[in-house]
C-alpha cells in the first residue's frame, strides 16, 4: 500500500516552489493535462508492479521528500 497521499504532497509543493502545472509540464517536456491526470491518479505514480511485489513481501511504501541542496 502507497501511504502518502501523492496528489496533496505534490500541490503542497507547488504552493512551496511557487510554481504552477504549465511550469512543471515545460520543465518535464510534458502537456499540463499530463501532469494533472498523473496527479489526479496518484496511486498510479508509482509503478504498479513494483508495489504489488513489496506488498506480497508484506511492506507498505512510503515517501520521503528531500530537497536537493542548492536549489
Amino acid at each position: 500500500m502507497l501511504k502518502n497521499n501523492v496528489e496533496a504532497d505534490v500541490r503542497v509543493k507547488f504552493i512551496k516552489a511557487e510554481t504552477m502545472q504549465v511550469k512543471l509540464a515545460e520543465n518535464v517536456g510534458i502537456t499540463p493535462s499530463h501532469v494533472n491526470r498523473r496527479i489526479k491518479k496518484s496511486k498510479h505514480i508509482a509503478n504498479k508492479t513494483f508495489i504489488q511485489m513489496l506488498e506480497s513481501l508484506g511492506y507498505d511504501i512510503e515517501l520521503i521528500y528531500v530537497k536537493r541542496e542548492g536549489e
